[in-house]
């Protein structure tokens, strides 16, 4: 063990107690969260209009302040953006996660505080390396580097004048580091934050192939496109003959599970690990404890008081009344001044004791124009053990509905990019309905002698298509990603618009 190793371990041990009491005191930390939070912000503009100094319980505050969605908080945040204090949170905010959720035209700016930096993401990242260290007793991470691949927004002034900045989460958080994680972690800042994607990943590519690094951390799909990158510039069959000490893949934004035959054959070790975070915008919610399980342990006393509407019922409840395996919308309050936001994702509960989650899709990301209800986690599942069957790997997919018209039967339409295409694509699509219909039954049902839906029609693209069709949009790189499910056909139509330019 080199001496790095050592003292990381010694310093981050520190951590496991604190880990542990949170695991089984979940409701009361959750209680002196949201105390915590209504106390700070009760002198505030929004405190103010909604009494905050009144609120003793959460029963008090779920019936004082509404639930809102960006579109309904965006003119708070304008306000704060402007330049004006006090408004949604007592100190001053001068960072802004600038995010576009998928690819939506319009940005979003999401208010980052130094005390959500130091409560939530920072501290989560701390605790993420305690639990694999603890875990992996033999693991030798800090003997070489980290390569961490995000951040296509740079930090770039809103207001200089007003000192206020905007750009990736990812971004923020590389320039508010501590030092002993900054010096462990490559390539410089001035490549993480290159605003040209291509460029940076060759860029990152030339740098790190001649580097050790042990682990890697990002979204799935832009780190295979990376370690493609370093294997063309090498020569190699596989990344472990360049880097011959990874270890570990801290993922996440996507599902990992359609992409893990394809990491196996990039990375060919039995010792590597996976890990994957709940890591967005507005908070570090979550990560994988166990690796040997692929749910992860909700964060509880990490500055955020979570409540959970039950997709079904429409009922919100706090930690105390969730449910195993239904379906909850994630609303959540932070030390940043987000006050009962909804935050766009679908969770369910696989644990209680203690609390823990898996992300099953995106509360506007699904297609139910039949009344099958499709989510991603049916769709990801799906197309894993599709591809799994006949031995291909795909890089990305979008889906939306046909819909009836006339005489004609709707039926669902889907453009698949693959790494290995398929031989028999007409294979290929019975296998990826008749899965379909195996996780989902209200789509089996719909699909029950072609009555409702008709079987889908794959559009197969070849590599490249998506990112192509990306930066027609301006969008290529970081958090920007491609809409999995739609419930209309906008995306979808762009997308089969492009096809023919780009084939």
């Amino acid at each position: 063990m080199s001496i790095l190793t050592f003292f990381a371990r010694f310093f981050l041990k520190n951590r496991e107690k604190s880990i542990s009491d949170f695991k089984v005191n979940a409701k009361k930390d959750q209680k002196e969260i949201l105390s915590a939070l209504t106390q700070r912000g009760s002198n505030t503009l929004y405190g103010k209009e909604y009494d905050f100094s009144s609120i003793e319980s959460y029963n008090d505050y779920s019936a004082k302040v509404p639930i809102v969605n960006y579109e309904d908080f965006f003119e708070k945040i304008k306000s704060v953006l402007n330049g004006d204090k006090n408004v949604i949170w007592p100190e001053e905010i001068t960072w802004f996660a600038k995010s576009s959720g998928t690819t939506n035209d319009v940005s979003k700016f999401i208010p980052v505080s130094k005390e959500s930096l130091d409560l939530n993401h920072l501290k989560a990242g701390r605790d993420l390396l305690s639990v694999y260290l603890k875990n992996n007793k033999k693991s030798k991470l800090f003997d070489g580097l980290a390569l961490a691949l995000g951040g296509s927004k740079q930090i770039t002034p809103y207001d200089d004048k007003k000192k206020i900045f905007t750009g990736d989460i990812s971004a923020i958080l590389l320039k508010n580091l501590p030092f002993w994680a900054s010096y462990l972690r490559t390539p410089s800042i001035d490549v993480a934050l290159m605003p040209e994607w291509e460029k940076k990943i060759k860029t990152m590519a030339e740098i790190t192939s001649k580097q050790n690094i042990t682990n890697l951390s990002g979204v799935p799909t832009w780190t295979i496109v990376l370690i493609k990158e370093v294997l063309k510039i090498t020569g190699k069959k596989n990344i472990l003959e360049v880097w011959p000490n990874l270890e570990l893949f801290i993922h996440g934004a996507v599902s990992f599970l359609p992409y893990k035959s394809l990491f196996k054959d990039l990375i060919p070790s039995s010792h590597m690990n996976y890990q994957e975070t709940y890591n967005a915008s507005e908070g570090f919610f979550a990560f994988q404890d166990d690796l040997n399980s692929n749910s992860m342990l909700l964060l509880t006393n990490h500055g955020v008081f979570y409540e959970f509407e039950d997709s079904k019922s429409k009922k919100i409840t706090d930690i105390s009344g969730v449910k195993l395996n239904r379906d909850y919308a994630l609303i959540i309050s932070t030390f940043s001044g987000l006050w009962r936001y909804r935050i766009g994702d679908t969770i369910k509960f696989v644990s209680l004791n203690p609390y823990k989650i898996l992300i099953t899709g995106r509360t506007k990301h699904f297609i139910n124009a039949f009344g099958e209800e499709l989510v991603i986690e049916n769709t990801d599942l799906a197309l894993s053990r599709t591809c799994k069957k006949l031995s291909v790997s795909f890089y990305n997919y979008s889906a939306a509905p046909i819909f009836i018209t006339g005489t004609k039967r709707g039926s669902h339409e889907w453009i698949i990019e693959f790494i290995e295409e398929p031989k028999n694509k007409e294979k290929f699509i019975n296998l990826l309905d008749g899965e379909l219909r195996k996780i989902n039954s209200d789509y089996d049902a719909k699909r029950y002698k072609d009555i409702a839906i008709k079987q889908p029609k794959i559009h197969f693209v070849k590599t490249g298509f998506f990112d192509y069709w990306l930066k027609s949009k301006g969008k290529l790189g970081g958090q920007n990603k491609i809409p999995r499910l739609s419930n209309d056909r906008k995306y979808l139509d762009s997308m089969l618009e492009h096809i023919s330019l780009f084939q």
